[in-house]
């Protein structure tokens, strides 16, 4: 007989597996105190609302459930153009935030006026709030007469890319300066040039480090898609405002901003499942 075959298998001693119980009974009243108490709260909050000497009159502009279910087809029909100006924006901000990151990295002095020119940029366009970049571009570059009759939605895309390139590339450089530069220095040592030591080595590393800020980013930038309906596209917001308009209720805004939120809703989730993670990996000495 082996001394495999022979080995007793492992069971837990009784201080283990009461120690196990107890974990188990804490968690389960963990989770019900916190179902309760949220429940509680929602009570009071919804007792405060409808006992309000105004409800009615807010329940008949803002919850208008017949009002939303006519409206319900023009706003999401305007919210699919949100999502396609979203995707196209997120393509563009990624390619121009990555030049802007490697360009506010490089070394040397004859680098120094790309340097300055990307510093610049930041600076300008994370001091400017979205709203004015968006009159800026989407009146300002029409107005030269430049190019013929261009859809409102593609300015609009032009200024989000402007903007976020530049919260994006500080979230990016910040990753490349966390690298550890011994890393590029293993990678110039196995014979790799510069180019592909930041392709291959430094980039996967910075955006592996930096994945839930560019998450949230992404996040709120899904939100400000919204703003394009100022240069008058027909997104989700302003068929939202067709309909309040026509109809003197309020309720397309608060469905508007429903929609909104179950579009952002997995994202967010994402975001804070990707932050936790890295977190716990951080904590046992693992790789982000």
């Amino acid at each position: 007989m082996t001394a495999a075959a022979g080995a007793v298998p492992f069971e837990p001693s009784q201080i283990e597996l009461e120690r196990r119980e107890y974990r188990r009974a804490r968690k389960r009243r963990s989770i019900l105190v916190s179902v309760v108490s949220t429940l509680v709260f929602a009570a009071v909050i919804a007792l405060v609302l409808v006992s309000s000497p105004g409800w009615d009159r807010v329940r008949e502009t803002f919850f208008d459930p017949q009002m939303a279910i006519q409206s319900f087809p023009r706003v999401i029909t305007g919210l699919w153009l949100n999502v396609q100006v979203l995707v196209v924006a997120a393509l563009g901000v990624a390619i121009l935030g990555t030049l802007l990151a490697v360009a506010r990295t490089l070394k040397g002095a004859v680098f120094t006026p790309i340097r300055l020119l990307a510093s610049g940029y930041t600076d300008v366009f994370r001091g400017i709030p979205v709203l004015l970049v968006l009159y800026l571009v989407g009146f300002g570059i029409p107005g030269l007469g430049l190019t013929g009759r261009v859809p409102a939605q593609f300015w609009g895309t032009i200024a989000l890319i402007l903007c976020y390139s530049a919260y994006v590339a500080e979230v990016l450089r910040a990753g490349i300066d966390a690298v550890h530069p011994s890393q590029r220095l293993a990678a110039r040592s196995l014979g790799l040039s510069h180019g592909r030591t930041l392709r291959l080595v430094v980039l996967p590393q910075a955006v592996r480090k930096v994945t839930p800020a560019l998450m949230n980013d992404f996040v709120s930038m899904q939100k400000d898609v919204g703003l394009i309906s100022v240069l008058g596209a027909v997104d989700a917001v302003r068929a939202a405002q067709i309909e309040v308009a026509s109809s003197y209720n309020f309720t397309p805004y608060v469905l508007a901003g429903v929609l909104f939120v179950l579009l952002a809703w997995p994202f967010i989730r994402l975001t804070d499942w990707m932050t936790a993670r890295a977190q716990r990996r951080e904590q046992m000495g693992g790789t982000v």
